[in-house]
């Protein structure tokens, strides 16, 4: 902003005018992080890794983010991931402590249980109303004919 420019601002609105100075987005680089032609050939004795030369930096761990959080003090924290109610398609909150979510195992053509498995998630709601057993039947028979079992 021009100093010399005067805005006519009380003394409540002159701390919201915006200032690009104060705004920094990172803190500039330091020049001794740029390479010159004349620095190449120092730069060329420096001794690699011994496990692998071409990988100067490991790559980070690789995690699922929808497993583990960090809050702000480094503790790890499981994350709440929510669900829908496979009924009526309501999101199941975390305070909804009626609510069940049902694994049906998937069966062979001798009968056996060969690993496989659908998951249903029932809200409160729903089991509340008494629809848990009409709509799991429903939703079983759905699944079933798309499975071919």
């Amino acid at each position: 902003m021009d100093p010399n420019l005067q805005l006519p601002l009380s003394p409540k609105t002159r701390s919201r005018v915006y200032n690009p100075f104060t705004y920094q987005s990172r803190p500039p680089i330091p020049s001794s992080l740029f390479v010159t032609p004349t620095q190449l050939p120092s730069l060329a004795r420096l001794p690699l890794p011994e496990k692998d030369p071409l990988l100067l930096y490991p790559p980070p761990p690789t995690q699922s983010p929808s497993a583990i959080m960090q809050n702000e003090e480094g503790k790890m924290l499981d994350l709440y991931v929510p669900r829908k109610c496979s009924a009526t398609n309501r999101i199941i909150t975390a305070k909804d402590h009626a609510s069940v979510q049902i694994n049906i195992g998937h069966l062979d053509e001798n009968g056996l249980y060969d690993g496989s498995f659908t998951t249903f998630a029932l809200s409160g709601f729903v089991r509340a109303q008494g629809d848990a057993d009409s709509s799991l039947d429903r939703l079983w028979q759905k699944k079933r004919a798309e499975i071919k079992q």
